[in-house]
């Protein structure tokens, strides 16, 4: 048969409107088991309007879906910041049918990152149940030391993150001394290893006596899956157990680990780490340099001012010393001035005073004055007379025995004994020879 025969036949079917059609679909679609249902894909041109809307399709490797999802449940949504283009999503929703466009879309009322969503839930129970312990509290946290002697890091030792951060710190501090901790920083075992390298340098006996004033631990970018050994709660509490400072720095700045918030000290990227343990060290020098010009300046600045201070004092002490010494000399000029015609005075007083009273001595007062003269040149003749050894002066001597005792009689010594003789000028000895008796 033709087509010219088969036209009059075709013409018998009820023609459709296009908005009968797309009800009727949508009919179809609303006793459809798969109505409400859960979708997931890759985010693809992510776009939220004015109003607050969110406008997107979700596809994979053979399909592409339309979605909506309206301002409320978007707001409502603890994921809303990380959607964006390439990001793969859970969502849950409602088919429906857009007249105006002729197609299905997806109307979304809740939505998380797929294969996250897990993950993410049991990253804010455990921040939730540490929080509550106080491990993230900022009262607990300690300053990073300004100028550390020993940095002690823990992270791989492969890669670009160990040789970016040595490299910054070489740059900016070129003689610290760096310890290097080899962990395993992804994976089945990682945070068992992290845990070892932060008790290593927390024990003496363990590092060999290297006692570190702040440590790093880190890694590079990644996934969540990738980053999450930083979030295991062994690896949580011993950052915050180190008695040393602990520079936690994981991933990207977008990143965040718990061991972010355990640690003292957070670091968007591990180059950042680098740059906030160690100052510059010629910044340091340019500016000790500069306060060393500024005390110099300052201590002769008040050199100066002391000595200026010490001239004016000693100007005016011997200004006041010379106003005193003026004082006293103008003070003694008029003692002297009153006293020396007063002492001239009483001087002449006295003179005049004594003259009278010799005037008035009689003459018989002066001559009995004489007579106890007299009775002691008297006295005096008597003694000389009965002195035993004036008589010696006449020519007389005196003999003694060898005792002493003066020899009066010849019966006093016999042959042998020796005797002394006095004689007015002296003494001499002599030896009996013969005693005369007889």
């Amino acid at each position: 048969m033709d087509a010219a025969a088969e036209e009059p036949r075709r013409r018998e079917f009820k023609a459709y409107s296009v908005t009968e059609i797309t009800n009727a679909i949508r009919e179809l679609l609303t006793t459809s088991k798969i109505r409400v249902v859960t979708v997931e894909g890759e985010i693809s041109g992510w776009k939220v309007s004015a109003n607050g809307h969110a406008y997107f399709s979700l596809k994979d490797e053979n399909a592409v879906i339309g979605c909506a999802m309206f301002a409320g449940p978007l707001a409502a949504c603890a994921f809303r910041d990380q959607f964006k283009d390439g990001a793969k999503v859970q969502m849950w929703g409602r088919i429906d049918v857009y007249p105006k466009r002729g197609g299905y879309q997806l109307v979304v009322q809740r939505a998380r990152l797929a294969g996250e969503g897990e993950l993410m839930a049991k990253f804010n129970e455990l921040k939730a149940k540490l929080g509550a312990e106080g491990l993230f509290d900022e009262s607990r946290k300690r300053p990073i030391p300004f100028l550390p002697h020993r940095i002690g890091i823990v992270t791989s030792p492969t890669g670009a993150v160990i040789h970016d951060m040595l490299t910054v710190i070489s740059r900016r501090f070129p003689n610290v001394d760096v310890l290097l901790y080899p962990a395993k920083v992804q994976g089945d075992g990682a945070a068992d290893e992290v845990v070892a390298g932060l008790e290593y340098f927390n024990d003496p006996a363990k590092n060999g006596g290297f006692e570190a004033d702040v440590l790093i631990v880190g890694r590079g970018g990644g996934s969540i899956e990738d980053l999450w050994c930083f979030n295991e709660e062994p690896l949580v509490r011993a950052v915050a157990a180190s008695r040393i400072p602990v520079i936690s720095a994981v991933g990207h700045e977008t990143d965040f680990t718990l061991c972010d918030f355990a640690a003292d000290l957070r670091a968007g990227t591990p180059s950042i780490a680098a740059e906030r343990v160690v100052p510059v060290k010629a910044e340091l020098a340019d500016k000790v340099s500069s306060l060393s010009d500024r005390l110099s300046m300052s201590i002769a600045h008040r050199m100066e001012n002391a000595v200026q201070h010490s001239d004016n004092l000693a100007m005016r002490l011997a200004s006041s010393l010379k106003s005193a010494a003026d004082g006293v000399s103008t003070r003694l000029l008029d003692v002297r001035a009153r006293l020396v015609p007063a002492l001239m005075r009483a001087h002449a007083n006295a003179s005049s005073t004594m003259a009278a009273l010799a005037a008035r001595l009689s003459p018989a007062a002066r001559l009995g004055l004489n007579p106890p003269e007299m009775r002691l040149a008297r006295a005096c003749d008597k003694l000389r007379l009965l002195n035993p050894y004036s008589v010696l002066e006449r020519g007389y001597s005196l003999t003694t025995d060898a005792a002493g005792n003066v020899v009066k009689s010849v019966v006093q010594v016999k042959v042998g004994d020796v005797l002394h003789t006095r004689l007015a000028d002296g003494t001499f000895e002599s030896r009996v020879l013969d005693s005369g008796k007889g």
